[in-house]
Parts: C-alpha cells; structure tokens; sequence
C-alpha cells in the first residue's frame, strides 16, 4: 500500500532551500491558465469536512454533489441495504460513527468456534482477516530480489526499482533525522516538548545552530500547521519503516501468518479479529470505511456518502505491499457473502501473480460485483507501460479484462489548473473518473476523526456513490453503475497541471471519461436508466 507523499516531497524541498541558507520558503510558479478561479476565499472548517458532498455551482467547490441529491432526488424515496467490501488495512468496527453500518454475517454464530455457513471461515461474523497477526511487510521489489536471480526481465526492473527507493529512502533518512534535529534544538531551548509558530519566532538567541533550526521549524509549520509535531512523526514513521521493513531484505513479514503466499489453493489462513493486532494500525481502512458509510448528518465527525451500506471489513493491506494471493481471495470472499460494492484503496508497481487477481475480478463480474479502485499516488501517466499500477484490469494496458472495474483519480479542492492533486495518477485510458482525494475527512481509529488524503479517499467517494446507486436503483447491474458513474459526471473545460512534472493537459484527456463523479447527475441518469428496464 503506498501513500501519498505530498507533504514528504514538500519537506525535501524544504531542506533543499534551508541547505542554501534561504530564510523563505521559494514559492512554487502558479500557473495562469485558469478561466474560472470559483473559490478564491479560503475554505471554511465546515466545508472543508464535507466538501466532497458540497456542489461546483452552488457551494465553489469541486465536489459530487452528494447534499443536492439527498434534498432534492432522495429525501422521499426508501432503498436497500447494499453491503460494500472494504479491502484495507483493517477497520475499527467498534467506532462510534461506523457500528451501527458493519455488516454482520447472519449465518454465523459469533465466538462458538465452528463454521456454521460453511464458508471455509470460522466466526467471519464482520469479515476476515487474511493477514493475520502480521502488521509489516516488504515492498513487492524486495520480494522479488530475495528469490535468486533467473536473468528475467522482471528480475531486472525490479533491482532497477528497488536501488532507486532504497536511494530515495535513505536520502529522506538524511531529511528527516535532520528535521528532528532541529526540533530537539528547540525543543532544549524552549525547555518544552511542544510549541506554536508565535513561540518559535520570538526566539532572538544569535546562535547559528538555533537560528537555523529555527528557520527550519518555521517552514515546517509553515506548510503543515499547528499539528506539525503528528506530521513530521508520520514522516518519520514511514520512513524508517520503509527500512526496516519494506526494504529490508531480512525481514520476513509472512512467517507469522502460517501460510505458503505462493500457493493459491492454501486458504486455511488468517482470523475473525478484521481491525488485526494494533488497532490504531486500521487508521487507513477506518478512514476508507468512513468516507463511504460514516451515519450522516448525527453531528459526528463527517459524513459518509451512502446512508444504506453495510461495510463488510476484509483485512489484506499491510504496511508494505500486499500479496496478489491476499487481494484475489479478498475480492472472492466478499462476492461469496454478499457485497455488490467493493472497494480497493491500495496498489503496487509489480505483481507477480496477477493472473491470481485477474480471475478474481472476472469472478466478480460474473457474480454482477463492482470494484472501486484507486488509481494510484505516484503523480504518473498510468497508460504508459512502465507506469503500470496493479491491480488493474488490463493485461495489455489497453483493453479490459472485464467491464465491472473503474480506476478513479484523485481531485484537489481548488477549481481550476489545480483541480487534480498533484500526486494522482492520470490516464487518458487507465483512469476512469475523478473525485475529491484532498484533505478527506473521516474516521479514525479508537473514536477520532481525521482529515486524510490520496486516490484511497477518492476511491470510497466513488464507492460510496455506487452504493447509492445500487440501493435505490437496485435492477441496475454493476456494468450500468459504472457506465453511469461515468457517463454522468461533471465536465469542466479547464487545462490542468498533472503530476510532479505539472504537465499540461485538458482535464478531458486526463482520464478515460474526462469527468468528476456527481451523485446527482448519476442518480437522475440511474432512474431514466431503471425505468427502461
């Protein structure tokens, strides 16, 4: 599972311009081809929690729509319990904005220690976990590199790959261990663990070793707010983590799962617990869960998208890269016990035994399943080959294997050349849609909230209105909620910059469909569509 790195690209860039011994930030170039700059305020807290409901025309923001077709399509119409598949990190089932919408296996007899549906799950009563008690893992490049060398060509991309993050993460080690220095030099001075941008910048002492941790601390602040101390640990975290155990060649994150990952008949693994062994780990597949079914308008944290899904939690993304093997049962087991959604905020750059996922997919097709899954955080073209983002649902990176798949991107809050996030991927061909991906706010674990961001939050926004697709329109196949979850978004005729190159291109030609999801416009086209039927 890779997350996104907007905030680390923007610490290294930091460090690039203390280094020089600048005393600014350099700002970045805005780009001039916006036509209509909508919001030019800043965004108020309320919004900003909720902004992926709120609408272009009426509320400045580029969101779905979602409020507009609850007060104006919804508020007199009943729909069904749709059960949506998370595939994540775990997810708290016990928080307080998230217990009353778990699914719950009714042919399960909780904590008797027997399968009483016979689903080859013992006590699956929320969903499974399939990774067991592990928490890490490799990256698939490290994996690969720890088998011998077979002179294959995949072999060789992955070393390629592989000493080019190992290069990168080492030269954050250098960012970050020099970021905390200066923050333990203030820390020392001021005598106090914590302390806000006034505290720091009344600081006069003329040692250059303080004045430049100073300097540093203020940009950091600069750019991550009054929480920066939560921000830079985060850095830190992933980090380290990428060292000890994403890259390290060493490690085996697998022994204590018990299975053979390379063995796709060898299913009698995992357990019942679907948050795993640390809850505050589940912080990523909690937030997923939120976006989608948080209870809407109780004046808790946000609200979630659909107010009639059942989230069914599927634990299968470590800290590291999933296993194809985990990902193809994962999607099996949410078909086989009732999800008509399901949603994937991970990915990775190789897969091995895609043709594990493949099948899985068509599976689910056949069973009239949708996927929902994020495009991918590395700011790339996606339809280039050497881009590949798994699991996809091309062979090829041309044609689909099958029609009940959309890849979504993610969307920023500023309209106009800004629109798409800069750490989305993009692809005339491999991206289906857009949607809010920026500063999501939703569920975390143990009873919190957090803003988030990342295609893993536009994902469940797209996800989310699916699942109101299928609850009030239920006749629709998930072949037609895809064609209308494209064919009805937004248009907007504005140039956007993509990626970390900021490369110029219309917002049409950045994904297959060229639009934003509306809830709206798709729930107005699902019932001219349902009444044909």
């Amino acid at each position: 599972m890779r997350i996104t790195k907007s905030l680390f690209l923007a610490l290294s860039l930091l460090l690039v311009v203390t280094s020089c011994g600048t005393s600014k930030m350099i700002p970045s170039n805005v780009a001039s081809i916006d036509k209509i700059p909508l919001k030019i305020s800043s965004i108020k807290e309320t919004d900003l929690k909720r902004w992926s409901h709120l609408d272009l025309t009426k509320d400045t923001l580029p969101g779905m729509s979602v409020d507009k077709a609850y007060s104006e399509i919804l508020k007199s119409k009943k729909g069904i319990k749709v059960i949506v598949g998370v595939i994540d990190s775990g997810i708290d089932i016990g928080h307080e904005d998230l217990k009353s919408v778990i699914w719950t296996n009714s042919k399960e007899i909780a904590k008797n220690g027997i399968d009483d549906d016979k689903n080859g799950f013992i006590d699956d009563v929320n969903g499974w976990n399939f990774l067991g008690n592990t928490l890490n893992e490799n990256l698939e490049v490290t994996r690969i590199l720890k088998k011998e060398d077979d002179g294959s060509e995949n072999y060789k991309k992955a070393k390629i790959a592989y000493d080019k993050k190992k290069e990168e993460t080492l030269s954050n080690k250098e960012q970050v261990d020099f970021i905390f220095k200066a923050h333990k030099t203030i820390c020392d001075y001021l005598k106090k663990e914590n302390y806000t941008l006034t505290e720091l910048k009344a600081i006069t002492a003329v040692d250059p070793t303080l004045l430049q941790s100073k300097q540093v601390m203020i940009s950091v602040i600069g750019q991550t707010g009054p929480d920066f101390i939560e921000e830079i640990n985060g850095f830190k975290e992933q980090v380290y983590d990428m060292l000890n155990y994403n890259l390290n060649l060493e490690f085996n994150g697998r022994k204590v799962v018990g299975d053979n990952p390379e063995d796709i008949t060898n299913k009698n693994y995992g357990n019942n617990i679907v948050f795993g062994p640390d809850k505050e780990h589940a912080l990523h597949g909690t937030h997923v869960a939120g976006i989608i079914a948080q209870v809407r308008n109780n004046k808790k944290g946000g609200d979630g998208i659909a107010n009639n899904a059942l989230i069914m939690a599927i634990r299968a993304v470590p800290n590291g890269d999933e296993y194809d093997k985990d990902i193809a049962l994962a999607i099996r087991y949410a078909v086989d016990n009732g999800a008509k959604v399901i949603n994937g905020s991970f990915g990775k750059s190789f897969s091995p035994n895609k043709q594990w996922v493949f099948e899985a997919i068509k599976y689910a097709a056949s069973k009239d399943v949708l996927i929902v899954h994020a495009a991918g955080n590395d700011g790339l073209d996606i339809d280039l080959p050497e881009n590949k983002n798994y699991p996809n649902d091309s062979e090829d990176n041309t044609s689909e294997i099958a029609n009940n798949m959309i890849t979504v991107g993610a969307l920023n809050t500023a309209y106009g050349s800004g629109l798409v996030a800069d750490f989305s991927n993009y692809g005339s061909l491999n991206v289906d849609v857009f949607a809010p991906g920026k500063e999501i706010y939703a569920t975390v674990p143990n009873n919190k909230y957090k803003y988030e961001q990342g295609t893993s939050m536009a994902s469940p926004n797209v996800a989310g209105v699916a699942a109101l697709l299928r609850s009030y329109y239920p006749s629709l196949t998930a072949v037609q909620v895809k064609q209308i979850l494209m064919d009805s978004g937004t248009v907007v005729n504005v140039t956007v910059l993509l990626g970390e190159n900021q490369e110029k291109r219309a917002f049409t030609n950045a994904s297959k469909s060229g639009k934003m999801v509306n809830a709206y416009n798709a729930l107005l086209m699902a019932e001219k569509m349902a009444k044909k039927k």
